[in-house]
């Protein structure tokens, strides 16, 4: 996926907690002219005492959308018929369940402050004991990020032992789709190797527990490209001889014949071209994918080489020339000269794969004489896909082939015949990164504003959308509201589509994009509707609020906020309008026309929502001061102060008894960070999720909301894990 990093902001909501001086309400200085904006009561300093209840007996599961994100790679077990696993950019490694024909996510337990571990670099299952599974896991190699980590497993990934490394990896960077990166030795499986991208070649002869660099190895930094080690492959089991490919045009292939122990150059290798995947047969031949750039983007050449180490010979093996390279590789260990590979970057007519029969002499294009089934993940289409880097042939059954795209997965039974079949592989499978949610009342169950896939109406959260929301088709959905008095009213707004904002009236089934913009080439940002559906403000991305009272023909900008300023609606006042920015509540009676200052001294970052149903019953999560209530509008705050920090709040059908909606909170209470869940307005809280379910950067990400018709149930947007919704068990 190629969705921004999540924002640290997470780090800085912990942490500060303010001690409770009696039952004297405490009134911060403010200045002169501003209204006070925390007070402190009496009930609420009380419930600081209450720890938050154990975890609830909570059922998690994906809103279908079935894939939706990249699949860098796929990685058959040689020894154990069946066993399959993928890994993803930043949505964490899966498990292939052959019975239920669906992917098992294995990475769900890593939470906030392990963000960076989701995306998975290398993967490698053990050839000798199916049961050890290995991961490289790290994002990103900036300075913001942490380093990487080698996450092992003894029972196929449903527990892992975690080994810190001593550097970064990359998992959603340029050059991500090559590998594998991480490799098992089929000759001593106590023994791995791990190709890194800025810190040369490290080695392990415990299972993964230590970890040392390997000193002879002749590339120790990025190699010119900054992605270094793109590959490693032992050969045939019971030989010594090892490759390595490093991403320099100049040389970019070694090779050991002592395990690893001292490296070469290989003589005669292609120059000028980076190196994707490397796969040797058991006859001791190799093959070799290139492209001219790192991918999965930008790339404009490549080939398929074939070395045979015997007689020292390069022979080019390409299956056709053009302006794209070639990057999935696999080749069939029951029948050493079948080889499948793909390309990368052809754009036109589509990406192909190709099938050699004869070690490379002559190849079969599949495109043209296949069939796909795309009602497993309808929005994907029929078409072969886009970065496709990820193939693996099943070592068990030659037909049984898998390759990853920037959607998903594609999965035939029957590769090998004349026509083969394809179907949407990806059951299970869920890697979107969610920007905004909404689950209005009455209608469809929940809506979404989606990065790289503009966002999906869901009806029915078992089953997978029949697409897309349309008209316009956005690449990236930033943010989605409805009319809190009129759910049927709708408006989101992103880019990549034919217009950036759209309006619909009949709960999201269809759609009109606006006629007009507020400003040329602006885009993305947040949009809030009036309670009657009225009026529409629109913050667009670096831009001041534009208001629009005719559905987004003509546009006003709003007069008394600034360059960014986001704009919440009153969930029942029609003409009011709210927006927090730089510590300030300003608020508009006139249908968002004018704004003024109603209180100042709040969190610089906070994030304001306001309850459905009730007039000026507004909460605002962030800045380090946990949980604040208002009930006037926004002229006094009330902190509850068992809220150690709070990331997002949302709201949901009231419990039973109850006369106020059931809150939903992402943050820390007490000490303890979770997802909780309070149907007594906050004095009290407990935890929704347990530490099997944690999903990354969800408080960076900051969307929660609960269901208004389904008491108990409630939403949370990931980056990388797509909409997770949880149901009292």
């Amino acid at each position: 996926m190629n969705i921004s990093p999540p924002t640290r902001t997470g780090s800085r909501r912990r942490g500060l907690h303010r001690r409770r001086r009696g039952a004297i309400a405490l009134l911060l200085a403010v200045p002169a002219a501003a209204v006070p904006y925390l007070l402190l009561t009496q009930d609420e300093s009380r419930a600081a005492k209450a720890r938050p209840s154990a975890a609830a007996p909570y059922t998690w599961r994906n809103a279908q959308v079935v894939g939706g994100g990249y699949v860098s790679g796929l990685v058959f077990n040689q020894r154990e018929r069946g066993l399959l696993y993928a890994r993803t950019d930043m949505g964490g490694a899966y498990r292939w369940d052959a019975r239920a024909e669906e992917w098992i996510p294995l990475t769900d337990w890593l939470g906030e402050k392990d963000w960076n571990l989701l995306g998975i670099d290398s993967l490698a299952t053990d050839p000798v004991d199916p049961d050890r599974l290995y991961l490289g896991a790290g994002t990103y190699t900036n300075d913001w990020a942490g380093n990487g980590a080698i996450l092992r497993s003894t029972d196929r990934g449903r527990t892992f032992q975690r080994t810190e490394l001593p550097f970064k990896l990359g998992a959603n960077e340029d050059g991500r789709g090559a590998g594998e990166r991480l490799v098992v030795d089929p000759s001593n499986h106590s023994n791995l190797l791990l190709g890194s991208r800025k810190n040369g070649l490290w080695r392990s002869t415990d299972y993964g527990a230590t970890w040392r660099r390997v000193e002879s190895f002749p590339v120790k930094d990025g190699a010119g490209s900054g992605a270094g080690i793109t590959f490693v492959t032992y050969g045939p089991k019971g030989g010594n001889t090892v490759y390595a490919g490093v991403a320099d045009r100049s040389t970019s292939l070694y090779r050991s014949t002592d395990g690893g122990a001292t490296w070469q150059a290989v003589a005669g290798q292609p120059k000028g071209q980076l190196p994707q995947h490397g796969v040797v047969t058991g006859d001791g031949t190799l093959y070799v994918t290139y492209t001219d750039n790192l991918g999965p983007n930008g790339v404009t050449g490549g080939s398929v080489h074939k070395y045979t180490p015997r007689g020292g010979g390069w022979k080019d093996v390409s299956p056709s020339q053009g302006s794209y390279g070639f990057s999935g590789l696999a080749v069939d260990p029951r029948k050493p000269s079948t080889v499948m590979v793909t390309t990368l970057g052809r754009w036109y007519p589509e990406d192909e794969i190709y099938r050699t029969t004869d070690g490379g002499s002559t190849w079969k294009a599949l495109a043209g004489k296949s069939v796909r089934d795309a009602s497993g993940a309808p929005y994907v289409g029929t078409h072969t896909g886009h970065w496709m880097t990820a193939l693996a042939i099943d070592p068990f059954d030659s037909g049984h082939v898998l390759y990853g795209t920037g959607n998903g997965i594609w999965r035939s039974e029957d590769a090998d015949a004349v026509t083969s079949h394809w179907t949407a592989g990806a059951k299970g499978l869920e890697e979107t990164a969610i920007l905004d949610a909404i689950a209005p009342p009455g209608g469809a169950t929940v809506l979404t504003a989606m990065g790289d896939q503009g966002g999906f109406r869901h009806v029915d959260l078992t089953r997978v959308p029949s697409g897309r929301m349309k008209n316009p088709l956005m690449s990236n959905g930033t943010d989605i509201d409805y009319a809190a008095s009129k759910p049927s009213v709708m408006a989101r707004v992103g880019t990549g589509g034919a217009q950036d904002g759209a309006y619909s009236t009949d709960g999201g089934v269809t759609w009109r994009g606006f006629a007009a913009e507020p400003v040329a080439g602006a885009h993305s940002g947040r949009i809030a509707l009036a309670a009657d559906g009225s009026t529409l403000v629109w913050t667009q991305s670096g831009q001041s609020p534009y208001r629009s009272t005719d559905r987004g023909a003509t546009w006003s900008k709003v007069r008394g906020l600034g360059t960014g300023a986001e704009v919440v609606a009153d969930r029942s006042s029609a003409r009011t309008f709210y927006s927090l920015s730089g510590g300030t509540l300003h608020a508009s009676t006139d249908g968002g026309a004018t704004f003024t200052a109603r209180a100042t001294g709040l969190p610089a970052d906070g994030r304001l929502k306001a309850l459905p149903g009730r007039a000026g019953d507004l909460w605002i999560t962030g800045g380090g001061k946990g949980l604040l209530h208002s009930t006037d509008g926004g002229r006094t705050f009330t902190r509850l102060t068992s809220v150690t920090s709070a990331s997002a709040v949302g709201f949901g059908k009231a419990a039973p008894r109850a006369s106020y909606q059931t809150l939903y909170l992402i943050g820390t209470v007490n000490g303890v960070t979770g997802v909780f869940r309070s149907t007594d307005k906050g004095a009290t809280w407990t935890r929704v999720n347990d530490e099997a379910h944690q999903w990354g950067a969800i408080g960076s990400q900051g969307v929660v909301t609960g269901d208004p018709d389904t008491y108990g149930r409630v939403y949370i947007g990931t980056n990388g894990r797509g909409l997770q919704y949880g149901d009292p068990s």
